[in-house]
């Protein structure tokens, strides 16, 4: 090619690409729908999800906003109910016509979503669920997960349980829906493969007030350890009635990353103490950039953020990211960008899987100590990911 047909090509490129943003900052406020639980034992993670989304927005607002267009949230109640989720969601694509959708939290509920935003041909993206069958073998070409997977969390508890109880006997307790089964399972597999053995395991309803009728189960296991990936006020009610019972003397408590956290460790006092878990954020990494985030959090919810709080806040600048790198807020484009994407968070810079549109991240071990949560060791990105297990694209 010609140097002026080169310059020439560069230019209407040039010329394209402003008019596309022209056009988008006269197009009106993006609209971002939230689907998350407002009510009922999920509460709080919910809250978490609110702040982290809220402030994003704010600091994406007060800096120009997404292409020159305002961002707003248009916030939905999914009460970690996969139905009510779906109903929600439905009106945020149909009534509301949001731009992209983000906040379920319930696995169930973020996989039932993944197939209507393929059907409303909109995007969407959890920074909460844990199930690897999310972006598994039942990922959709329009679901992201921003957030860190089970088998990214059990890598690195793994690791650290086999040096800190090498060959440990552990007893599994989880919720009985998709997350809490894919928790156990995955965190089983990477224990076994250390040397660890299963004594056990049970799986109660969500929202259960009464943990003791599994304790005689456990007494008979005779474990070391108990693994749990309850969460919320389910996670209050199991440790508290643990330590009632006198069972947390003789037992080293490890979990999923949404287990304790700092929207529920002041409810469960003493008994959260040593509790271990692996996940994608703390407020301890020191990093500038986390530390301005943590410093704003606190400041705006009089709250610390936990790794539901981060995850939200990331998110936003995905999808802005996203959209301003294809001058779009189009479906197919901005799925495009966002395969393989590689953006700035509190964490720092992480990238999502094209194949599987699985976020890479390093992980943390954190553990409890004088109610608060301390990093003990670290996963890089590449180890902990696992391999992708999406076939639909």
């Amino acid at each position: 090619m010609k140097p002026f047909s080169i310059l020439a090509a560069a230019s209407a490129l040039l010329a394209t690409t402003a008019l596309s943003n022209a056009a988008l900052a006269q197009a009106g406020p993006i609209k971002i729908g939230v689907v998350t639980p407002l009510s009922g034992t999920y509460t709080p993670i919910g809250q978490q999800v609110r702040w982290g989304l809220e402030l994003a927005a704010k600091d994406i607002n007060a800096a120009g906003g997404i292409a020159g267009r305002q961002t707003i949230l248009i916030f939905e109640d999914e009460e970690a109910n996969p139905a009510v989720a779906v109903q929600k969601a439905e009106k945020l694509f149909q009534v509301e016509k949001v731009d992209f959708l983000t906040g379920t939290v319930n696995s169930g509920s973020t996989l039932a979503v993944a197939q209507l935003a393929e059907r409303n041909n909109r995007l969407a993206a959890t920074t909460v669920s844990f199930a690897d069958s999310i972006t598994g073998d039942k990922c959709s070409p329009n679901m992201f997960r921003v957030n860190a997977r089970a088998e990214q969390q059990s890598v690195a508890l793994a690791a650290w349980l086999e040096k800190e109880k090498p060959k440990s006997k552990v007893f599994y307790l989880g919720p009985d829906y998709e997350m809490g089964r894919s928790t156990v399972a995955a965190f089983k597999a990477n224990a076994e493969k250390n040397g660890a053995q299963s004594m056990g395991e049970v799986f109660a309803p969500l929202d259960s007030k009464d943990y003791t009728q599994y304790f005689g189960q456990i007494r008979a296991a005779r474990p070391q350890v108990v693994y749990t990936s309850v969460a919320g006020n389910d996670t209050v009610r199991l440790l508290t009635q643990l330590q009632d019972f006198g069972m947390l003397s003789n037992l080293t408590v490890v979990g999923a990353s949404g287990t304790v956290t700092s929207q529920n460790i002041g409810a469960i006092g003493a008994a959260a103490e040593g509790f271990a878990t692996g996940v994608g954020y703390s407020t301890q990494i020191d990093t500038p950039e986390n530390k301005k985030f943590v410093e704003a959090f606190r400041a705006a919810n009089k709250a610390d953020p936990d790794l539901y709080g981060a995850d939200s806040y990331g998110v936003l600048f995905a999808y802005k990211a996203s959209v301003e790198k294809t001058g779009s807020t189009d479906t197919d484009k901005v799925r495009e960008a966002l395969r393989g994407l590689t953006w700035k968070t509190p964490q720092g810079d992480k990238t999502i899987r094209a194949g599987d549109h699985q976020a890479m991240q390093p992980m943390y071990v954190v553990r409890v100590n004088k109610g608060k949560f301390d990093i003990v060791t670290s996963v890089p990105a590449d180890k902990a990911i696992g391999p992708d297990a999406c076939t639909r694209f």
